[in-house]
């Protein structure tokens, strides 16, 4: 091996990297595994097929099978899950943990009572409104509740054999000079977007108190990659009947999200965040590959293959984090998304909050200002809810951009913000809530020529 001059210092960082990949070169069996399971991974998000005249994706048509079977059943299985998750954190203890734990507590308990009612058909009018809690248990709960761990069966293919390490390899060049984080985030955010906010926190905070993250990049990452999964974007995509233009929403979304990312890191409040590490942790720096990329990365995915559990074993622990996700979910949509459309419905809540994006909208020309902006605006509440409002709306381009605006915006009460807060990040409510304003005005702005762009190119 050539030895380098000890000021130079990126052949210095490949010598020692190459060094340590001979070394400790993994010989995980049955490579074939990345590859196929991999690619069943990929089938089942990004491949649309038709089947009974409609197109769409294979995992969506695996739920619209199982629910299909399950029937009238649906809104039992339903009722059961969200039982189970608003019994959970009082037979736990997690409740007493924190004021916001407490808060989403008792929400719990105001969307199992929600629930009963609209199973049952009893309690108010206002309630039983199909376009309110019938419309949170069939069009969202339901849906919801099927999708999140049948599809982490099929996550579980593409996150857990080695594809997205050597991925994340490839895309370390661009994290630091884009979004201000190392390039070992690459398969983090990567990770937060195709799989689950949830997991993906859970990841971003151990790499935060570990020290391979400083307060910056984990808040970074937190509030710029960590948005709702591909298997939520499924259910948005068929509310505002964007399915035929699944591949152009996911990617533009994924684009746009990523894009205002980039911008909201370089401006207050993620830009005054600290840059240092966890208190009382040594920082750990990543090394630089500047050369032999592909032999990095395909050790990268091989550590990853030799440390995969099996197949069984893996499809089952990730049913399991779908299922424990579900069940802290479900509750809050049907107790914050009940609170959200019946301000939408019979206040001017919305509204009031819109009048912060109306200016844009109209600059931008669309035919109902007002009715973007309020819609844009009760993304704070839950993520869905804008989907819901331009439900049916005959302008493609208003429905694409909200429905990207429902991803993109990343930050919404029902659940990602406790569970932000829960974390050992320090993000602060407020900086949330302005984060928040950054991103949905920064989407808009983007996401509208790229919809009349898919608009020309599909018409």
């Amino acid at each position: 091996m050539t030895h380098a001059h000890p000021a130079d210092g990126e052949l210095h960082t490949d010598t020692t990297a190459m060094a340590a990949i001979e070394a400790d070169e993994p010989r995980p069996p049955a490579r074939w595994r990345m590859v196929v399971y991999s690619a069943i991974g990929i089938v089942m998000f990004f491949v649309p097929i038709t089947v009974n005249g409609a197109s769409s994706i294979p995992l969506d048509h695996l739920v619209t099978g199982v629910r299909g079977l399950l029937g009238p059943a649906d809104r039992y299985v339903a009722l059961a899950l969200i039982a189970a998750g608003a019994v959970f954190p009082f037979a736990t203890g997690r409740w007493r943990q924190s004021v916001t734990k407490t808060v989403f507590a008792f929400l719990g308990v105001v969307g199992l009572l929600t629930a009963c009612m609209v199973v049952f058909g009893f309690g108010p009018s206002w309630i039983l409104d199909k376009s309110i809690g019938p419309f949170l248990m069939d069009k969202l709960v339901v849906p919801v509740g099927l999708i999140v761990p049948i599809g982490g069966v099929f996550l579980a293919l593409v996150i857990g054999y080695g594809l997205m390490e050597f991925v994340g390899v490839y895309l370390r060049p661009a994290m630091r000079p884009i979004w201000r984080v190392p390039g070992r985030a690459a398969v983090d955010a990567v990770a937060s977007f195709v799989g689950s906010y949830a997991l993906g926190l859970l990841l971003t905070n151990r790499m935060y108190t570990g020290g391979r993250y400083t307060a910056r990049e984990a808040a970074i990452i937190a509030v710029g990659f960590s948005t709702v999964s591909a298997t939520f974007m499924v259910i948005v995509a068929k509310t505002l009947d964007l399915m035929d233009h699944w591949l152009w929403y996911f990617f533009g979304t994924l684009v746009v999200t990523f894009v205002v990312t980039a911008i909201t890191v370089r401006i207050p409040p993620l830009s005054r965040i600290p840059d240092e590490p966890f208190p009382g942790v040594v920082h750990v720096p990543e090394e630089a590959v500047t050369r032999d990329r592909f032999r990095v990365a395909r050790r990268a995915a091989e550590q990853t293959l030799a440390e995969a559990p099996s197949l069984g074993r893996n499809v089952w622990l990730n049913f399991r984090d779908g299922l424990v996700m579900v069940l802290q979910i479900l509750p809050s949509i049907m107790s914050v998304g009940l609170i959200a459309l019946v301000l939408a419905t019979y206040t001017p809540v919305f509204e009031w909050v819109g009048l912060i994006f109306q200016p844009v909208f109209w600059a931008l020309g669309f035919s109902d200002p007002a009715l973007m902006a309020s819609a844009s605006a009760t993304s704070i509440a839950e993520m869905f809810i804008p989907a819901t409002m331009l439900a049916g709306h005959e302008d493609f381009v208003a429905r694409f951009v909200i429905g990207v605006v429902c991803v993109s915006a990343i930050i919404f009460f029902s659940a990602l913000v406790p569970a932000i807060l829960a974390t050992d990040i320090p993000v602060k409510l407020w900086h949330l809530v302005v984060i928040w304003v950054e991103r949905v005005v920064l989407t808009v702005l983007l996401a509208t020529p790229l919809a009349h762009l898919v608009a020309a190119l599909t018409s």
